[in-house]
This record gives structure tokens, C-alpha cells and sequence, in this order.
């Protein structure tokens, strides 16, 4: 019998993406009904303490969300297959973010929210989701060389053990890099 390995797969992206559906969805089959914000989501809280006002906010845990980053094996990053301004901060914020502080680390790109990408009465009731092709995702997916893009449901269960199965399967066998050899070369200065 071989010895498990353990796999750090962080999960990223812009608040109410679908992250912890995501995650809830993979461990318990389940679909959670209520939104239920996680600790490095959009909080914001002013506090008055000794007569001043203090602000507890996203820039405390755009600090302290990296703090996760570390040993990190892969990156899922998630944007909402409806919407517009998720989908633009994945090059905006997220790769820029998990660069600086996680470079070389695979990140498998992940359309969530599959389900309302073509629900008529869903689009029809907001009419700001700018729903995202797969064909926007798949470029999406070479602009910021991740090594696959899923599109997923949690709430249908769709393609969602496939998110987790490519995570993994990047992590256990890496893609071949190809490598130049350097020409040898003499230079005199």
C-alpha cells in the first residue's frame, strides 16, 4: 500500500464567485442554501474605539489573505460564469496577487455558477449578470497560462469532481516543461 500524499489546494477569487458552494458541493454532496460569507470575503465594519472611528475592512484582509498562500500545491481560481467584473479580476487582482506571492504555483481556472449561465429567468430578473462564454474562459485559461478551465455547477453537481480531479492531477503529474538549452556560448565584454 503506498502513503497518502497530502495536496494544499487553496481556493481563490471574488466574494460570492461560488467558492465555498464550490468546496461545500466536493466534500458533502450537499448544495448550501443560505450565503454564508468566509473569512477573507467582502467584510467592512467601522468601529469606534476611544472616540475614533476605525475602519475593519477589505484591506485588512486583502493583508492577511496571502497568509494562506504558503505551501500552497495549487490554486483553484474561481470567477462567476455571470459576471463580468469576476471574470475581469482574475488578470486584474488575482493572477497579479498569486504571482508576487505564489509564483510557479499551477492554478487550475474555474467558470462557477454554470447553472445561471443560461437560465433565462435567472438572466431576465438581473439584468446586470453579463454571462461569460466558454469560449471567453477557455482564452481566459492561455492569457494567464493556467493548467485547465472547468466550468461548473455546485448547485447541479456539474463538472465539479472534475475541478478537484484536475487540481490534483496537476499537483501528482505535472506538465512537461519545455525547457530551451542555453547555446554555449562565449562573451567577452
Amino acid at each position: 500500500m503506498s502513503a497518502s500524499r497530502f495536496i494544499k489546494c487553496v481556493t481563490v477569487g471574488d466574494g460570492a464567485v461560488g467558492k465555498t458552494c464550490l468546496l461545500i458541493s466536493y466534500t458533502s454532496n450537499t448544495f448550501p442554501t443560505d450565503y454564508v460569507p468566509t473569512v477573507f470575503d467582502n467584510f467592512s465594519a467601522n468601529v469606534v474605539v476611544d472616540g475614533s472611528t476605525v475602519n475593519l475592512g477589505q484591506e485588512d484582509y486583502n493583508r492577511l489573505r496571502p497568509l494562506s498562500y504558503r505551501g500552497a500545491d495549487v490554486f483553484i481560481l474561481a470567477f462567476s460564469l455571470i459576471s463580468k467584473a469576476s471574470y475581469e479580476n482574475v488578470t486584474k487582482k488575482w493572477i497579479p496577487e498569486l504571482n508576487h506571492y505564489a509564483p510557479g504555483v499551477p492554478i487550475v481556472l474555474v467558470g462557477t455558477k454554470l447553472d445561471l449561465r443560461d437560465d433565462s429567468q435567472y438572466l431576465a430578473d438581473h439584468p446586470s449578470a453579463l454571462p461569460i462564454s466558454t469560449a471567453q474562459g477557455e482564452e481566459l485559461k492561455k492569457q494567464i497560462e493556467s493548467s485547465s478551465y472547468i466550468e461548473c455547477s455546485a448547485k447541479s453537481q456539474q463538472n465539479v469532481k472534475a475541478v478537484f480531479d484536475a487540481a490534483i492531477k496537476v499537483v501528482l503529474q505535472p506538465p512537461k516543461k519545455n525547457k530551451k538549452k542555453k547555446s554555449g556560448g562565449c562573451s567577452i565584454l
